[in-house]
């Protein structure tokens, strides 16, 4: 556990500033859409498909960009990296206020592309990754239990600014929030130290050659895992409740419903924190996956009932956190800490791209088909997230440097 020291002047203050700015990322970039796009889409006349896809287009900008961000940050350090990211996000969000032909306003989501790939997680976890080196996971899991919150405070606070100033004041509220507090964060708060001027738990100087080249079968089995499991998390998020709607749930118990997913997330990175700590997380994201399987098979036994509802946004919930802490923890102890920036943009590219592509699909598997067919296209792609972790086999050397055990 860290000092109270290391949380204010040692390399766990890192933890402690980006806790802060992630919550504002998310609660400035991708969280809002949801409830300001349909209002930028009445006011600007457009189409609600071609208002939102501005968001995915920003996602997709996002997945290409990712592996440069990481580069970056592996050279210069999140210090350097980020503050740009959350300047960009307050120039992008502000030009949204004013934007008003169709191509300038598609221009402007690929700004907060550019903004969300060197704000959000990736980043986070690359520039931790360069500061504790091996020592990554503590702090990776602390992080995701302050970003954890990023929508409980997220969507309450744009609700009560659209309420009171509109979207577009809303946005110059984020504007600022993001220029005047988190790049600032992000510039002076952060540490600048390297992993390789921190000790590295006693370990010996040749640990990182004991890893997993980060290329070849290895790299693009965690990659492919990583994508898949995207689609889940991405698609849900903007079907699920209405398909609980649409199964005769009334709104009240699906908004309720929705808000487990949350505390759901938060839980399970608390208990991982606290009982998995030393368990490999390639373990815990094949569990994770096997979690949201059991949610998937729980729903096509029972149906579409309030008992069932409740129990598969709760095991969602869970396995997402968990999915989360994994994301940042697996590349690390599969592949080391050389050049960690790079690789974590390198998987999060894909990821990206495949946030950006779920919604689409499945509203036009929901259009054709039925919703039974989209959970069960959102289902397929968590059984390839889970063949893939399966397939992926751990260094026997490495298992013997850390201490754990692995059946693989």
């Amino acid at each position: 556990m860290p000092t109270l020291r290391d949380v204010i002047a040692g390399p766990w203050r890192a933890v402690l500033v980006l806790g802060v700015t992630e919550i504002l990322a998310w609660g400035a970039i991708f969280y809002p859409p949801v409830l300001t796009v349909p209002l930028i889409a009445d006011e600007r006349g457009w189409s609600m498909s071609f208002a939102m896809g501005g968001f995915s287009l920003a996602l997709l900008t996002a997945g290409l960009v990712s592996p440069r961000v990481g580069r970056l940050i592996d050279r210069h350090g999140g210090h350097w990296v980020m503050p740009i990211g959350s300047l960009l996000g307050a120039l992008g969000l502000a030009l949204l206020v004013y934007v008003e032909h169709p191509a300038a306003y598609l221009a402007v989501w690929m700004l907060l592309g550019v903004a969300t790939a060197a704000t959000l997680y990736d980043p986070a976890f690359a520039t931790l990754g360069r500061i504790f080196g091996l020592r990554a996971r503590g702090p990776i899991t602390a992080l995701t239990l302050a970003g954890g919150f990023a929508s409980t405070v997220s969507w309450p606070a744009t609700h009560v600014l659209l309420e009171t100033i509109g979207w577009q004041g809303t946005y110059v509220v984020y504007a600022a929030v993001l220029a005047l507090i988190a790049a600032p964060l992000h510039a002076f708060a952060l540490p600048r130290t390297r992993a390789d001027t921190v000790a590295q738990l006693d370990r010996p100087t040749s640990t990182p050659s004991l890893a997993l080249p980060p290329r070849g079968w290895p790299f693009l089995l965690v990659a492919a895992a990583f994508a898949a499991y995207a689609f889940v998390p991405s698609g849900l998020s903007a079907h699920l409740l209405a398909i609980f709607g649409r199964a005769g749930i009334d709104a009240a118990t699906v908004v309720a419903i929705g808000a487990l997913f949350g505390p759901a997330q938060v839980a399970s990175r608390i208990c991982e924190l606290i009982f998995a700590r030393r368990i490999h997380p390639l373990y815990v994201a094949r569990f994770a996956v096997v979690m949201l399987l059991t949610a998937f098979a729980f729903l096509a036994l029972f149906g579409l009932s309030i008992p069932a509802a409740a129990a598969f946004a709760v095991m969602f919930g869970m396995a997402n956190g968990l999915l989360t802490i994994a994301r940042g923890a697996v590349p690390l102890a599969l592949f080391g800490a050389a050049g960690y920036g790079h690789l974590m943009g390198r998987i999060g590219g894909p990821y990206l791209v495949m946030q950006a592509i779920a919604p689409l699909v499945l509203a036009f598997v929901v259009e054709r088909s039925s919703d039974p067919a989209a959970l069960a296209v959102v289902a397929s792609f968590a059984a390839i997230s889970l063949i893939a972790f399966a397939a992926v086999r751990r260094p026997k050397s490495l298992a013997d440097t850390t201490g754990s055990h692995d059946a693989s």
